[in-house]
Order: C-alpha cells, then sequence, then structure tokens
C-alpha cells in the first residue's frame, strides 16, 4: 500500500473524528505508531493554519467528545435501568 498526503490525513481525521486508537491505526496501515501520531500532529497544525481547517478540525474534536459522552451516558442509563429492575423485584 502506497502511503499518500491523502491517505496520511485520512488517518489523521479516523482518530480525530471518529477517535479510533493510534496503536489500532498504525496496525491497519502497517506503520508505526510514531508515524501515525506525526501525521495527526502535522495534520493538526495544518488546520490551524487554514480558517477552514480549524473550524473542521473543531467539529471533529467536538464530535469526537459527544461521540464518547454519549457512550458513558448510555452505560450509566443501562446501569440504572439494572438497578431498577432490581429494585423492583426486591419491593414485590
Amino acid at each position: 500500500m502506497k502511503i499518500t498526503d491523502e491517505l496520511r490525513k485520512e488517518v489523521a481525521r479516523e482518530h480525530l473524528n471518529n477517535g479510533r486508537t493510534i496503536r489500532s491505526l498504525a496496525a491497519e496501515y502497517g506503520v508505526s505508531s510514531s508515524a501515525v501520531n506525526a501525521w495527526i500532529q502535522k495534520y493538526r497544525e495544518e488546520c490551524q493554519n487554514n480558517p477552514q481547517g480549524k473550524t473542521q478540525l473543531e467539529l471533529m474534536e467536538e464530535n469526537r467528545r459527544l461521540r464518547k459522552e454519549k457512550e458513558e451516558l448510555e452505560k450509566e442509563n443501562a446501569f440504572l435501568k439494572k438497578a431498577a429492575a432490581f429494585f423492583a423485584k426486591e419491593t414485590v
């Protein structure tokens, strides 16, 4: 697989937007974790120097944060459902 600039950017976006780990991306593309980390840093720098890119970067990071928050809320909700079922069983 040839590593192009577009592929490097796509890998960085996968990490920033979807929360993929550096390790999993490195394994998938057959490169070192330090290479993936460097691609992410370079992409961030490019976005910071471009107003449109900066906005896109901010949106990707917010999207990642919201996905993580959603996941945590779903876990809490599942726990509360189990607790409610347990206490409903106890009162019967």
